[in-house]
């Protein structure tokens, strides 16, 4: 177990360092500075050594000034490439972490909707963000610097042998404590920092829910179980910080009691030398800053390993992410420069959970330029068959064809830029009214926009706005009416010129005065068109060329608004009654 561990380990490494490779010219001068410092970290005790004995005890004033210079020198040339290396691996991190964050969020974007069905949104704001930062250690504070931190323990102790080999010796008696320290530390902190990831995942993807929630949270006063949710979860997240603070807390110490013990042993062992003339006052002056250059790396380790487990625990979730096999595929070729609109299904059956069937063995058609009104209960399957057509979903089996062709050999992006879809929940971002109905997409031009909104109904109010084209809507749009979104997704509609439009719900959820306006708006935008109309309202759809009526994914009636309406035992009819009695009403 621990072998498949350590070989996980490596591929992730070797994963890691593949992203890098843009950067391999900055990595190996990182690596070459990791070895200039080495040598330069244990050459300053060394001299101090010189500079006592050589020059101090032997009064050469000439000689200690030029081993002075040279000791300053050092000094400076050491700590100026420490920060250009500290600069230099810093920047790497970073830089390849923003590649690895592009790269994730265009595998996301790729990803079929189910995928989305079943992923709390704060499951992958944790990936994109937290676990991305924690990848940057492995390159800032991470391999090279675990490799800089190897080679100057191992300067320090090549040094301190040739110094005096008694001194060393009996510096080291208290270091096998300091390994086996190190090592209970390290994996301490690595069970704890896997709780810590946990238990954020979880907190972003609760608070992303209940402040997107928020009104369905205050509407049914659920502001005091929410709170006692979110205290227990913080709870839990504090818990887990505090246990990796509490090792930090214990290790740093006990580092500090070990190497006092080495200093201890060393400072009596080097003094009794210094009586008997075995040890110079140069080496035992010398020493104890050895010590400090042979403790620091091994407790920095200790951290560093901590820290580069930490940065591959992070980015065995992203590799997870960016490998999920649910990428919706993009296999088809096709990029004619209009469709024409005709649509059919045969035999479609499709199911979003596995043997839970939502469309069974579909077949309906569609002209080229004509209408279909799509009526039917909640859950009969009626949006259904748009994400279906949009290919936001795969179907189980059966054909969907657009103008005789099969809706998968049409390139992916192209099919949907040709099919013009407004929803009932209309989504706008954060943004200008104008980005909201181009996408920021650079061939809409504002006169294109200002002429649509002037068809569809929409520049009126547009105008009375502050800024007008310019205002500043709000997430999801929660500054503006729902008639006011909806008018605007049908501009959005409008512009993209679409062959075929599919309007769902489009008139539910609004006043019966906006919905002449969007009456009006819908047989404009319609008009030319193959178009699917979803309706809950039948004054929508009296006028489409086709009327098909769903239930539990199957069609029981099809026909125009008076054929159906002659077929009393009809569920068309019975709709229709329903309707006028809520108009009477």
């Amino acid at each position: 177990m621990q072998s498949e561990s350590k070989s996980s380990s490596f591929q992730l490494v070797s994963r890691l360092i593949k992203f890098a490779r843009s950067y391999w010219t900055y990595i190996l001068i990182a690596g070459v500075l990791a070895i200039v410092i080495a040598p330069l970290n244990a050459l300053l005790p060394f001299l101090t050594h010189k500079i006592v004995d050589d020059h101090i005890m032997r009064s050469d004033l000439k000689g200690l000034q030029l081993m002075s210079i040279y000791f300053i020198a050092i000094l400076f040339l050491s700590t100026g490439l420490k920060y250009y290396f500290s600069i230099l691996t810093n920047w790497i991190g970073q830089s390849v972490i923003k590649d690895l964050r592009l790269k994730v969020f265009k595998t996301i974007l790729s990803f079929r909707l189910s995928y989305f069905d079943k992923t709390a949104v704060g499951t992958n704001t944790t990936r994109t963000i937290n676990d991305l930062e924690s990848i940057n250690v492995v390159f800032s504070e991470g391999l090279i610097t675990i490799v800089s931190d190897v080679l100057s323990l191992l300067m320090v102790l090549i040094m301190m042998f040739y110094t005096s080999v008694k001194l060393t010796l009996i510096s080291l008696v208290s270091f096998p404590l300091l390994l086996i320290a190190s090592y209970i530390f390290k994996e301490k902190v690595k069970a704890s920092y896997q709780r810590v990831r946990n238990e954020v995942a979880r907190m972003n993807a609760f608070l992303q829910e209940h402040i997107s929630g928020m009104k369905v949270v205050q509407i049914f006063t659920a502001e005091a179980k929410t709170a006692k949710r979110f205290k227990e979860i913080n709870r839990e997240y504090t818990q887990a910080n505090l246990d990796g603070i509490f090792y930090y807390a214990v290790f740093f110490p006990v580092v500090e009691i070990i190497s006092a013990a080495s200093l201890g042993f060393m400072i009596w062992w080097g003094a009794k030398g210094v009586i008997s003339n075995d040890v110079t006052i140069g080496q035992l002056v010398a020493f104890p800053m050895f010590l400090a250059r042979l403790f620091q790396p091994v407790r920095m380790l200790a951290d560093k390993f901590n820290t580069l487990q930490m940065g591959l625990i992070a980015a065995q979730r992203v590799f997870q992410l960016i490998d999920n096999h649910e990428v919706e595929p993009n296999s088809g070729t096709l990029k004619p420069d209009r469709l024409k609109g005709k649509i059919e299904f045969k035999s479609v059956n499709f199911e979003y959970d596995k043997d839970v069937p939502v469309l069974h063995n579909l077949s309906f058609q569609v002209e080229a330029g004509q209408s279909l009104a799509i009526v039917g209960s909640t859950g009969s399957g009626k949006t259904s068959i748009i994400s279906v057509l949009n290919a936001l979903y795969p179907i189980q089996s059966g054909k969907i064809e657009i103008d005789g062709i099969e809706v998968h050999q049409y390139d992916l992006h192209y099919l949907r830029s040709r099919i013009g879809t407004v929803l009932q929940d209309v989504f706008l971002f954060y943004g200008s009214i104008y980005d909201n109905i181009s996408l920021k997409n650079e061939n809409i031009t504002h006169e294109k926009i200002v002429e649509a909104s002037k068809a569809i109904g929409a520049h009126e109010f547009i105008k009375d706005l502050p800024s007008d084209y310019n205002y500043i809507v709000t997430e999801r749009g929660s500054n503006l009416s729902m008639g006011q979104r909806q008018l605007i997704s049908f501009v959005r509609a409008l512009v993209y010129n679409p062959d075929i439009l599919i309007l769902d719900e489009a008139t539910s959820s609004i006043d019966s005065q906006t919905e002449l306006i969007i009456q009006s708006a819908i047989s404009k935008l319609i008009h030319g068109r193959t178009s699917i109309i979803i309706a809950h309202r039948l004054s929508t759809i009296r006028e489409a060329d086709q009327i098909m009526v769903l239930s539990n994914g199957e069609i029981v009636e099809k026909g125009t608004h008076d054929e159906l309406l002659q077929n009393a035992e009809g569920l068309y009819y019975q709709l229709s009654q329903s309707y006028q009695e809520s108009l009477e009403v």
